[in-house]
């Protein structure tokens, strides 16, 4: 389970899979956005915990994988990615919507194509906005999910990819704010 206090956030790492936060984030900068204490990382299944690296404008919370990168596999790599960027670095930002004008441009840089124009959702009592996008890779599609909102000067964004509608619905079910959700033993 990754825990963010500061931002309210909780999100369910699926059991087996990769942690790999920092090496997401080997860029610096000089904005300090809402790091998690040592309480809020994702926790190992050693029991340890993963760090986030330096501080920058654009950071990345948390990275999860379902396989690490050099394993090869048939099924897409899913994942979950949360970042955060700081909203001084889009001029004129006011709300989470907007937020995906950028996030759109980079996801269609990648390869792609928009199912469907940004809406709402909630989670709990949090609103945010999603937007889902799509690409071909080879005979698999791939599925990409992004949801946004704005907290404390920053653009805060959890993306998740997966290879079937499901997967994907199952990673964003995995999000949840407020209180810390009950696990199953």
């Amino acid at each position: 389970m990754y825990r963010n206090n500061t931002l309210g956030l909780f999100c369910k790492i699926p059991p087996g899979w990769v942690l790999r936060t920092e090496e997401m984030n080997e860029r610096e900068e000089d904005a300090d956005p809402p790091a998690a204490d040592e309480k809020s990382q994702p926790q190992r299944a050693q029991g340890g915990t993963e760090r986030n690296g330096k501080s920058d404008a654009g950071r990345v919370l948390m990275a999860a994988f379902s396989r690490p990168p050099d394993a090869h596999g048939e099924e897409i790599n899913s994942s979950i990615l949360i970042a955060v960027e700081s909203v001084a670095a889009y001029p004129g930002l006011t709300d989470a919507a907007q937020y995906f004008g950028p996030l759109t441009e980079v996801a269609k840089a990648q390869g792609f194509v928009v199912d469907e124009e940004p809406y709402e959702v909630a989670i709990g009592a949090k609103t945010l906005v999603r937007g889902d996008f799509h690409k071909d890779v080879g005979t698999r599609v791939m599925l990409q999910s992004t949801l946004a909102w704005l907290a404390k000067g920053f653009a805060v964004s959890i993306t998740v990819i997966g290879g079937t509608d499901d997967e994907v619905e199952e990673l964003v079910d995995g999000v949840s704010f407020g209180a810390a959700p009950a696990t199953k033993k």
